[in-house]
């Protein structure tokens, strides 16, 4: 029925041309963000999933610096624990020559200054093998308590952890403190307590090998982790350009429509009048 106090096709029109509109603002949103969801209306479960799938990569990716650090200490303790190993080959060598008949007490005093130097220097490398400080090799650091130093190397503060543990390997520990080659008797029993500190620069060099290996495998799994994890994100969180172009275009199509409808329905009162004359 053609009225003139109310126009109902102005008013449809006019709603139409609303909704259209917003899916078009919405489009242009998501496009020019690259999220398929802008506002929580969008996607309210996928909205939930992917920020806490967010916040998973993010914690992986400082677990993954966590492992670098834990490799990092455990290969400056190794590179002090190689040299200390050299010294100690140096002096079973120094030990063996004291106790060639060849020699004289007088060429032994002169061996054992040698002898007496490197000792200091296996306690100097002990303190100066050092990483943010800490001395790792002169048992003060915490890493040389029993508990050792946790890493996170997860997700889960409860159960993806890492120790680290280092041994000290100074003089005192590895027996040779006091040691000398000033005469055959000394030097004999120097020998025998270099083969002891050999056997344990090596067991604690195997022990850090160990530790590094497994630090090195946690960081290629928390990388792949983390490569998973983003394109679980991108199928939630990210828009599809295409799909969404599209949505675009019919949007503005639509939205074109509704604005011509509505400059019709808009004439169509004006057009009634006419009927009047």
């Amino acid at each position: 029925m053609p009225v003139i106090t109310t126009n109902t096709a102005a008013n449809s029109a006019l709603r139409y041309l609303n909704v259209n509109s917003a899916q078009e603002a919405s489009s242009i949103s998501k496009l020019a963000s690259g999220s398929r969801i802008t506002q929580a209306s969008d996607d309210a479960a996928g909205l939930a999933i992917g920020t806490r799938v967010q916040s998973d990569v993010t914690v992986l990716q400082q677990a993954s610096t966590n492992a670098s650090h834990g490799s990092s200490i455990l290969q400056a303790a190794d590179g002090g624990a190689a040299r200390i190993s050299d010294i100690l080959q140096r002096l079973k060598s120094l030990t063996a020559q004291s106790l060639s008949g060849a020699v004289t007490d007088t060429e032994r005093t002169y061996i054992d200054a040698e002898y007496q130097q490197l000792i200091d220097e296996i306690d100097d490398i002990a303190t100066g093998t050092r990483f943010n400080g800490q001395s790792l090799l002169d048992g003060s650091s915490d890493f040389a308590a029993t508990a050792g130093v946790d890493f996170l190397v997860g997700t889960d503060a409860a159960v993806d952890m890492l120790t680290v543990n280092i041994d000290s390997l100074d003089t005192t520990t590895l027996t040779v403190a006091g040691t000398s080659v000033g005469s055959a008797t000394a030097a004999q029993n120097a020998a025998t307590a270099i083969d002891v500190a050999i056997d344990l620069v090596s067991t604690e060099r195997a022990e850090l090998g160990a530790q590094m290996s497994r630090f090195d495998y946690r960081g290629q799994m928390i990388e792949t982790s983390i490569e998973n994890l983003d394109a679980a994100q991108s199928a939630i969180m990210d828009v599809d350009v295409a799909e969404e172009q599209s949505r675009l275009a019919a949007a503005e199509v639509l939205t074109q429509s509704s604005i011509s409808a509505l400059a019709h329905a808009n004439d169509m009162s004006q057009r009634l009048l006419d009927l009047m004359r």
